[in-house]
């Protein structure tokens, strides 16, 4: 399966690859070596947090690595009135309540601060409608409408981080 991200997203990953290449793990290899001249290894916590954060290290960068290179690189297709990718949507609940989200790539969701994946079932069934609209979310936990009050379109301006994992 290819990872549906934007060349913004491939960008920012690759940066986060090149520090954690060129400057994380040079730091971090000279800690487990500090570490490992304390002595006895097996009573060392030092060498054992040392290893540890090389190896998180190590697995972020072999993550990365395969994000790139399994990518499909995508772009905002949809119409000036159409939920596109990174547009921040306003939305009614039915409740009186709104709420704003930002539709992301699943790389750069978070729905905690409002950013939804695109593949996500909110994210699913809000790409390519319309202000008015009213819009059926066929989740895990049932089923629910939301309204699409506006759509305030942006650009990827990278300021969503990737997630951490």
């Amino acid at each position: 399966m290819n990872n549906e991200l934007t060349k913004l997203d491939i960008k920012k990953m690759q940066e986060e690859l090149d520090y954690r290449k060129l400057t994380l793990m040079p730091e971090q290899i000279a800690e487990v070596q500090l570490a490992r001249s304390h002595g006895d290894l097996s009573e060392n916590f030092e060498y054992k947090a040392a290893k540890q954060a090389l190896n998180r290290n190590k697995s972020r960068m072999r993550y990365l690595e395969k994000m790139i290179k399994t990518a499909h690189i995508i772009e905002d297709t949809a119409a000036e009135d159409e939920v596109g990718l990174f547009d921040i949507i306003e939305l009614d609940f039915g409740d009186g309540d709104t709420e704003k989200i930002q539709v992301v790539t699943t790389v750069r969701c978070n729905p905690l601060e409002g950013r939804i994946s695109k593949e996500s079932p909110m994210g699913m069934a809000l790409l390519g409608k319309k202000a008015g609209e009213t819009v059926n979310v066929n989740s895990e936990d049932g089923n629910y409408s939301v309204k699409i009050i506006s759509i305030q379109k942006c650009e990827d301006d990278g300021s969503a981080p990737l997630l951490s994992y």
